[in-house]
Order: structure tokens, then sequence, then C-alpha cells
């Protein structure tokens, strides 16, 4: 029996790996996990940039909505598909706008625009209650800042085109609306969490990656998958600031969807990352 042991021992030492792969290639070396955030930070409201961070959370928010509802109003408006961006513009507008804003606010906010996004890092301990719920008022703010500033420079097409809320399609469940937005904000929290993940931004240092790249050409692609079924929020202050302005029709209609979903997405997408990809509930001590 103790032979056989022997036997299995040298079997699996063997062959060992030529280059470790997977989490057997995550060292510490480089690295030191830093201790969660506190859940309550009263202290911060006295820092200006703490207040700093919200003014941009806030413009970015606004920027974003300003850009991408001129654009879907472009769209609609356009007589025919040939003279026109279509939806692989709006994607393109939506995601390429991420893709700034995110590389110009990450060193003051992180970079959040969404307030999805702000969720998943608060469950990932990346920031305060206090911050987050800051950020997430500024978001809506600026979403429906920017919304109103579309209806001011647009005001006749604004109302008129639909003000680009978000909405079920018809031929779609709301189930199948609901899915479409924890899939697509699913995608873009994970995105966000592994492009900004400090331990692997140590363990491939050799590997430069710009961070809001990853993230805006997630945004990107969930806007060519779901523009048909909800034309894609996958961030709550988007919708609401839309709504707000627009405020008829079937504008608030579908607005649960667009807050039930993101945050559910968010919340799956925070849970794979910090049990799956990080290990961090599994962590054992040497």
């Amino acid at each position: 029996m103790e032979g056989k042991e022997e036997d299995v021992r040298l079997g699996a030492n063997k062959f060992a790996e030529r280059q470790p792969i997977g989490t057997s290639a995550q060292t510490d070396k480089d690295y030191r996990e830093p201790p969660p955030a506190p859940l309550f930070e009263p202290g911060e409201l006295h820092s200006w940039s703490f207040w700093r961070a919200g003014i941009a959370e806030f413009m970015a928010t606004f920027i974003f909505l300003y850009i991408i509802i001129s654009t879907i109003i472009g769209v609609v408006k356009s007589p025919n598909k040939c003279a026109t961006v279509g939806f692989q513009g709006i994607a393109w507008a939506c995601g390429g706008m991420i893709f700034v804003l995110v590389y110009c606010t990450a060193g003051i906010s992180g970079g959040h625009i969404n307030p999805a996004v702000t969720f998943g890092l608060l469950l990932a301990r990346k920031l305060s209650l206090t911050r987050a719920v800051f950020y997430m008022i500024m978001q809506c703010l600026g979403a429906i800042c920017g919304a109103g500033m579309v209806k001011w420079f647009q005001r006749h097409d604004f109302e008129t085109l639909g003000g680009g809320i978000n909405a079920v399609a018809s031929g779609y469940s709301k189930l199948a609306g609901l899915g479409a937005e924890i899939v697509g904000t699913f995608v873009l929290v994970y995105t966000v969490l592994s492009a900004t993940d400090a331990k692997r931004n140590a363990r491939d240092s050799h590997v430069p990656i710009l961070a809001p790249l990853p993230i805006g050409f997630a945004v990107f692609l969930v806007h060519l998958a779901t523009i048909p079924i909800t034309g894609t929020g996958i961030n709550p202050a988007r919708s609401l600031g839309a709504a707000i302005i627009y405020n008829r029709g079937n504008a608030w209609d579908d607005m649960w969807i667009f807050w039930v979903g993101p945050f559910i997405g968010a919340t799956l997408a925070t849970l794979y990352h910090q049990i799956v990809i990080r290990a961090i509930p599994f962590k054992t001590r040497a």
C-alpha cells in the first residue's frame, strides 16, 4: 500500500508544469491585499477629494447622456438606415464615450458613471457606503441634466422621437428585457472588476492594459446585443434621466426593469469575480 502511494506521488510530480497557469501563477510577491473600505466613513464629508469625485461623476454622466441621446435622436430622425449610423453607431457612441470618460475621471472618482458599477464596487468593498450613495445621487443628477440639455437644444425632435428612453421592444416579454439587462450589466461589471483588479495588474505587469479600453469595448458589445431588446440600459441613471425629462408615453412602463436588472447583474458579477476569479473567501493561510 505504501509503495502504491509513493508511485502516485512520483506520477503527480514527474511532469511538472513548465509554466504555471491559473491560480498557480498567482503569487503575492508584488501584491498585498489592501483592507476593505469601511462601510461608513463620515470623515469623507470633510474632504475636498470626496466632493471633487462627486462632481466628476456628475459631469461624466452629464456628458454621457448628452452624447448618446443626441446620437439616438439622430438615428431615429433619419429617413432610412443608409443615411444614418444605425444601431452600430449608437453602440460605438456609448462604448467610445465610456472609454473617454473613464480615462478622464478614473484618477479622480474611479470613473463609475453608472450606479450599477458603483453598487458592484461597494459589494466588493472598494468604496464606502457614504461615497457609493453620493456617487449614485450625482450620477442620476448628471443624467437628468444631460437629457435636459438635449431637450433644450432639440426640443421638437426630443419630444416627437422618443427622447432616447429605454423600454422593452414589442415582441419581447418583460422577462426577456429583465434577462437582457441582467446579462448585459454582468458583462460590464465583471469587466470593470477585472480591468481594475490591482492583484491582476501586479501579476500581469508585463502585459500593460489600459483599463478604460476593455470597459469601453464591453459597453459597445453589450449595446450591439441588447439595443433591439431594451434599447440597452445597463445603467439606471441613464434610464432615469431620459425618462424624467421625456416623461410621457411609455417612459415609466418598464423603469423597474432598468433598475432591478442592472443591480442583479452587478451583484452576480461581483460574487463571481470575488469568489471564483479572486477566490477571496477560500484563501488559506500558509
